[in-house]
């Protein structure tokens, strides 16, 4: 075992790093963990060894008490970024090997339980020495300087989260979503290693590749992470087959939405709203702006929306007023917001919603990707590149007309739904009070709009839309919605579908 033990402005790092035989000697790529991928995909797939029970088994309070000791962080002293571990347990039930890239080649990052504090827990001397981490944060001066703040965490299956300047952690991203709201079941894909590239002393970046392994599906990953008033990840992908599976979930994102302004609340609760995210954006090859409000359905609700070459799509919070919210710990208004840019032609495919219903607020229960319409057969790789920008501001602009607030409620008769829909934005908010707006509504063949109405929203600024749905019996309804002057249209098209 070899131990490199650095002294750097007098502080001892304590990272302990062994060997990686395979290629100590030879430059690390992306070729590299494809090469991986490729191999294991051609052997029969198997499972990661689970950590000990009595991690699993354990409270939330007391994995909290297990705490990585920051002055024995990777690269500490040595630069702009440091790497933090996490450790195995609750539900965190396997470790995930982590690698170190530099001048010496590659080398594995061994797992001490020195490198932790267990609090109040009694098990610290059954830890083996070999237990290994379940992922790792990654530390940088995102505030302030000489303040380092976790930016990037990468913990649990193909899960990753991050965060941009001012911003608080919220929705999830993933590396591959498999069959996700399907009666056969999801298969969830795991980062079983990873291998971390040591930036230059001055970088204000750091490269990181993964290795995903899943019964259907391995894949190797790259991620060029840039911090700062939007944190960027640059992700590269080549997938391998091991089956053929029905869906496969590309860049998928995951969060959390309790209740909001649309419908009455699900439990008594003081605060006004509880989500991480409140919509789903997407922009079309053609250029169109569709939004989605979210929403907690009371049965499982999953949505398609047909693209060719799609620009992008992601989950926002849009509402970034703290009063909408009142919650001082939790600060839902400061969620991130995280943008999917395809790199290169995606073709044809469609972006998937998957609303779960839930009754409580830890649940991450939205989740949408893109899914491919077609895909090479078994044996054939499959290569795809994206931007995720982790931003507070709007991919659109402020400026462009917005769907802002959409309210539902009781029509003037049994059979009607009211839909109530505030617009704003710049670009309708400058208009005259007296400009002949009308609004546009599709709906679906079974469900008709009646009585719609335009007007000035003289508290806002902004304009607001109304109108009453007669549904059919037992099954939702779709619509669609957008504002236009002559043959102006002035806002993003809203999109929804009315449960029954």
């Amino acid at each position: 075992m070899w131990f490199i033990l650095r002294v750097l402005r007098l502080s001892l790092v304590a990272i302990c790093l062994t060997p990686f035989s395979a290629v100590a000697n030879d430059r690390f790529t992306f070729e590299s963990v494809a090469a991986i991928a490729k191999k294991s995909a051609a052997a029969p797939y198997r499972a990661p060894k689970p950590v000990p029970d009595f991690l699993t088994a354990i409270s939330y309070d007391d994995y909290r008490d297990i705490r990585f000791d920051t002055g024995k962080s990777l690269w500490r002293d040595d630069g702009r970024f440091q790497v933090q571990f996490i450790h195995p347990g609750l539900f965190y039930n396997h470790s995930v090997a982590v690698n170190v890239i530099d001048v010496d080649g590659v080398r594995a990052a061994a797992y001490s339980p020195k490198l932790f504090s267990f609090g109040r827990n009694k098990f610290a001397d059954k830890v083996s020495a070999d237990l290994g981490f379940a992922g790792f944060r990654i530390a940088y001066p995102l505030n302030q300087r000489g303040e380092f703040n976790h930016v990037v965490v990468f913990a649990g299956a193909s899960y990753f989260r991050a965060v941009a300047k001012g911003q608080v952690f919220g929705l999830s991203t993933r590396g591959l979503a498999i069959d996700t709201g399907l009666p056969s079941g999801e298969e969830f894909p795991s980062f079983t290693e990873f291998w971390l590239e040591r930036p230059r002393r001055d970088a204000r970046e750091v490269n990181l590749y993964a290795l995903l392994d899943s019964p259907s599906v391995t894949g190797a990953y790259s991620f060029l992470i840039r911090p700062g008033e939007r944190t960027v990840v640059d992700v590269r992908a080549r997938l391998f087959q091991r089956k053929a599976v029905k869906e496969l979930g590309i860049a998928p994102l995951t969060s959390m939405f309790f209740f909001g302004e649309g419908r009455s609340r699900l439990v008594e609760d003081w605060r006004p709203e509880v989500h991480d995210s409140d919509g789903l954006l997407m922009h079309s090859g053609s250029g169109e702006w569709i939004w989605r409000p979210l929403g907690n359905p009371e049965k499982l609700r999953v949505s398609y929306f047909e693209f060719d070459n799609p620009r992008g799509f992601g989950l926002l919070q849009r509402d970034r007023r703290f009063q909408n919210y009142q919650d001082l710990e939790t600060r839902h208004e400061l969620r991130p917001n995280a943008w999917i840019t395809p790199v290169g032609d995606w073709g044809k495919g469609f972006v998937k919603l998957v609303e779960i219903p839930s009754r409580k607020e830890t649940n991450d229960n939205i989740v949408s990707y893109w899914m491919p319409r077609s895909l090479p057969p078994v044996g054939q790789p499959f290569e795809i590149a994206y931007r995720i920008s982790f931003q507070s501001e709007e991919p659109m602009g402020t400026g462009s007309a917005r769907a802002i607030a959409t309210r539902t409620g009781a029509g003037d008769k049994e059979e009607l739904k009211r839909i109530v829909i505030d617009f704003a934005g710049q670009k309708i908010q400058s208009l005259p009070e007296s400009t002949p707006l009308k609004a546009v509504i599709a709906t679906a063949p079974d469900g008709q709009a009646v009585a719609p109405n335009v007007f000035r929203n003289t508290v806002t600024g902004g304009w607001r839309l109304s109108f009453q749905v007669k549904r059919p019996k037992g099954r939702p309804v779709e619509l669609r919605a957008f504002l236009q002057n002559g043959k102006d249209v002035l806002t993003e098209t809203w999109s929804y579908q009315l449960e029954s």
